[in-house]
């Protein structure tokens, strides 16, 4: 698996324990880092990275989410759903130099791996919507 695919996947278990957990994203990484001690420092960073940024945009972001779920509260979403939205979206609007369709393609995968069949649907589709309104 690749370096930035498992980041991906580390900044989204974080996400989902600082979302579920309600406590500090300091602390939620802090304990997740201690758990996690053997992961490379390139990834660990890449991590944190996406981690963090999503959280200091978390307004834009569920605003940005609310609006392109139709029928849809971001609240009511499943959280495994919402935290890879919210974690793509972050990438779609803030790192530049990925590739959009590599963004889109990378949650796709970590839903394969952490949500159901019918979420990737849901999660393409939202995700593509995003996409088009920010080009």
């Amino acid at each position: 698996m690749g370096g930035r695919r498992r980041g991906r996947e580390l900044a989204l278990q974080m996400l989902f324990q600082w979302d579920l957990s309600k406590d500090s994203l300091t602390n939620v990484r802090g304990t997740f880092w201690t758990l996690n001690k053997d992961v490379e420092e390139e990834v660990r960073s890449f991590a944190d990275h996406l981690c963090s940024g999503t959280a200091e945009q978390i307004e834009k972001i569920d605003l940005l989410l609310a609006r392109h779920a139709e029928h849809w509260r971001v609240s009511r979403m499943a959280a495994v759903d919402r935290n890879i939205l919210r974690l793509a979206t972050f990438e779609l609007l803030f790192e530049v130099q990925t590739p959009r369709a590599v963004i889109i393609n990378e949650a796709l995968e970590v839903a394969r791996k952490f949500s159901t069949s019918e979420s990737i649907h849901f999660i393409n589709g939202i995700l593509d919507s995003i996409r088009k309104e920010s080009e």
